[in-house]
């Protein structure tokens, strides 16, 4: 298995190079599909995002760090913050998107949007901050 860890300080100007880095790295071989790169962009983004903004004050100068792991069947994204921690299950129930009322709730897809886009994503107190982990199921070669 391979891993790429990316160090960026807590700024959200440094997600578009996130977003470079992480789509490279699922790029290789086996590559993810072109839909599933844009899936995985998007996670990606919300994640960073929120590990930008969830990250402590007096951790400034402290990175948020994410590391892509490779291997033949699965690519794994994690992100990590200097954050004070939360309970995904004790998030606010929104209405469904679907629903006109949803549109009185600007923020909190984030992490409803980071579920759906991944195979599996969890979400681990880590001391000092909070590990997003986010996977995606690389195609599986077809036979010969």
């Amino acid at each position: 298995m391979a891993e790429i860890v990316l160090e960026i300080p807590p700024r959200l100007d440094y997600l578009a190079v996130v977003r470079l880095v992480v789509a490279t790295a699922a790029s290789l071989d086996p590559p993810l599909p072109d839909s599933r790169l844009d899936d995985l962009r998007l996670a990606v983004t919300e994640a960073c995002s929120n590990a930008i903004k969830a990250h402590r004050p007096e951790a400034a100068d402290q990175p948020v760090v994410i590391s892509c792991h490779l291997d033949e069947d699965l690519f794994r994204v994690q992100i990590r913050d200097r954050g004070p921690g939360f309970d995904p299950d004790a998030l606010t129930r929104l209405p469904d998107p679907t629903d006109p009322n949803r549109l009185q709730h600007e923020p909190g897809l984030g992490i409803p949007l980071i579920k759906v886009l991944s195979d599996d994503v969890t979400f681990e107190p880590a001391g000092d901050g909070t590990i997003v982990s986010m996977t995606l199921k690389r195609p599986t070669a077809p036979p010969i």
